[in-house]
């Protein structure tokens, strides 16, 4: 039994053909829809409908989390495991623990930006169906595409097309899974 196709892909000639269809496959319902550009457009993000990114989210809990790492890392240190009083000075002051603790902050803050952007972008992805694609490499040099998904709840192969068509949309075939 044949796989059925990934979904259909149009393409266009501009950016600005691309952000007008956008915008009209977003107000015609489709979710599971991308735009694939040589080039990254400014806009884009707002003309798919797309919200704010959550990887903040993931940097903010990694900034928190190295912060009290390095606090609690010295807190141990000085107070329990290596107690060693210099000239009277506490074994635990946060202005001593600060420097350590702003880098460890530092440091998580990237890891965590990192791995949140991995994770929600799916990646490492290494193939993807839209690469079966035969005109996929005019995408990386002078031509801009849009992939609607079999996947999508709205898709309906004779109206996407025809959706396609209307937006502006040249060269609409399918694509195989």
């Amino acid at each position: 039994m044949a796989e059925k196709p990934f979904g259909l892909v149009a393409t266009f000639d501009s950016t600005g053909a691309l952000m007008r269809a956008a915008v009209q496959v977003r107000d015609a319902g489709y979710r599971k829809w991308d735009c694939i550009t040589p080039f990254p457009v400014h806009g884009i993000d707002q003309a798919m409908g797309l919200g704010r990114s959550r990887v903040p989210r993931f940097s903010l809990a990694g900034g928190v989390t190295g912060f009290f790492t390095g606090m609690c890392m010295i807190f141990y240190m000085n107070g329990f495991d290596y107690r060693l009083s210099v000239g009277g000075k506490p074994f635990f002051s946060p202005l001593f623990a600060f420097p350590i603790s702003y880098e460890l902050t530092i440091l998580f803050t990237a890891f965590a930006t990192i791995g949140g952007m991995f994770y929600l972008n799916g990646l490492p992805m290494h193939y993807h169906p839209v690469l079966n694609y035969p005109n996929i490499r005019k995408a990386t040099d002078n031509r801009f595409l849009i992939v609607i998904e079999r996947a999508d709840p709205r898709f309906d192969e004779a109206a996407t097309r025809a959706l396609l068509e209307r937006v502006g949309g040249a060269d609409i075939e399918e694509v195989e899974a």
